[in-house]
């Protein structure tokens, strides 16, 4: 039974490199996968084409979405069999619309969606919001702070220090944010004033 999964976790928690080592699997056992990822994601062009890329290396190919676009659409477009499966990278990107549609899609292929669940302020993302209400399966991927403890703060760093304000959408990775604690992540907020 094909459902709509949202895998989730903190800068750094493999949740590429997971969807990524999903898709092989996948392939595999002989399914066509379409791998999407939101054009507002940059970081990643080789000779002009788009793709997914992991911090462990792993990279692939990959269809570009914008905040506009049809999932329904992409649908009708690329599926052609039933063995079929739509992973989506940066999910949280995702408007509720598109979140929407993609529950629909899940009712005929399996739908997975990896990434952030909350922005640098510690807010849902629109598209993890509603994945959050809406998933048939719900997972973190859990990393860890540099204390040892579970991360679950995506802090955003400007020249080494955490700021809480600005556009909640900026491209970045190791050199932008990082993920921590919650009691690392206010103990720094504190001690940088």
């Amino acid at each position: 039974m094909s459902k709509l999964y949202f895998k989730y976790g903190a800068m750094g928690s493999s949740k590429t490199a997971q969807a990524l080592m999903c898709r092989f699997n996948y392939i595999t056992k002989g399914f066509e996968v379409f791998l999407f990822k939101p054009k507002t994601d940059t970081r990643c062009v080789v000779d002009g084409k788009p793709m997914v890329s992991s911090r462990i290396g792993l990279k692939q190919e990959c269809i570009e979405f914008d905040k506009n676009e049809s999932f329904i659409d992409l649908y009708k477009h690329y599926v052609k069999t039933i063995n079929s499966v739509f992973i989506v990278d940066e999910c949280q990107f995702l408007s509720t619309k598109q979140v929407n549609e993609l529950k629909i899609i899940s009712q005929k292929i399996p739908v997975l969606c990896y990434g952030l669940l909350t922005n640098f302020k510690t807010e849902l993302f629109e598209g993890s919001k509603r994945l959050v209400e809406i998933a048939d399966s719900l997972s973190e991927i859990k990393s860890v702070c540099k204390c040892g403890r579970k991360a679950t703060v995506n802090a955003r760093l400007v020249d080494g220090k955490i700021v809480t304000t600005g556009a909640e959408v900026q491209i970045g990775a190791d050199e932008s944010y990082e993920g921590m604690c919650y009691n690392c992540y206010l103990n720094r907020l504190r001690t940088q004033k």
